[in-house]
């Protein structure tokens, strides 16, 4: 029962690696060189930054910890109102699929770790650049070109936003 306390537990090197990066949020755009095109896009990457440096936890669905379908979930339940519940297999029932070259800011990433299954998900932010709630570091910001990503991406997804 202790474990998932000790997996949520953050150092101090990972409490100082959240803050750089919320420090980074605030310079989002010309760091990333992204450019929002819409209200959309402000309250989407305002919803994460509020989360950027939440521990992750298995099942957790809370500012005390939380998992990447989880995460997906609550980014999308507060930007677009829709509730996708469910784990990362779940969620891609709910996407028509989309190619790399097609991602769109808010497009959910589907990634193939464990055994080759869709094991993991992330919110595209454009630029190759996604947020997602990483076993290692929380929710975080990564890049699709890391190595470890470019293995495991799998496609990405798109959510009808039409009725």
């Amino acid at each position: 029962m202790l474990l998932p306390l000790l997996i949520c537990a953050q150092t101090k090197k990972q409490k100082r690696k959240a803050k750089a990066q919320k420090q980074a949020f605030d310079n989002y755009y010309s760091t990333y060189s992204l450019k929002p095109d819409s209200a959309i896009s402000l309250y989407l990457y305002y919803q994460i930054y509020e989360w950027i440096g939440t521990c992750y936890k298995y099942s957790g669905d809370s500012k005390k910890g939380i998992d990447c379908s989880g995460f997906v979930n609550e980014i999308y339940s507060n930007v677009y109102c829709i509730n996708i519940p469910g784990g990362s297999s779940d969620i891609w029932t709910k996407v028509n699929p989309v190619e790399k070259d097609d991602l769109q800011e808010g497009d959910i990433l589907f990634f193939k770790i464990k055994a080759g299954q869709i094991s993991h998900v992330g919110i595209f932010l454009g630029n190759n650049k996604f947020a997602h709630a990483s076993v290692k570091t929380g929710v975080t910001i990564s890049d699709l070109e890391e190595s470890y990503y470019k293995k495991y991406f799998f496609k990405g997804g798109r959510i009808s936003l039409s009725p």
